[in-house]
């Protein structure tokens, strides 16, 4: 099992938006509102991607902030692309775009 230090990308989304950690499952993290999620990379312990919820209007802004919070915690993030969620019946459908 890979080791996941959800403190670290806990702090980076603290520092760079103000948010919480919502909701974590697996690889992936989510932060209140879930404007982007933050998913650690197995290969590389001390980099993260990031991806963007299709609707998100602040994506630019959003990026540079938590690039620089990284940076500050030594490691750093690669942008991905977007998502979308799909409720489908009690469930919650994650899209990778």
């Amino acid at each position: 099992m890979e080791y996941r230090d959800l403190e670290k990308v806990r702090s980076i989304i603290e520092i760079a938006t103000g948010l919480e950690v919502a909701y974590a499952y697996d690889d992936l993290v989510f932060p209140d509102y879930t404007a982007f999620i933050i998913q650690f990379d197995d290969s590389k312990p001390t980099n993260f991607f990031c991806y963007f919820h299709e609707d998100c209007n602040e994506k630019e802004t959003l990026f540079t902030n938590l690039s620089n919070a990284c940076k500050q915690q030594k490691c750093t993030l690669t942008l991905k692309g977007d998502f979308k969620l799909a409720q489908k019946n009690e469930e919650v459908e994650l899209q990778f775009i």
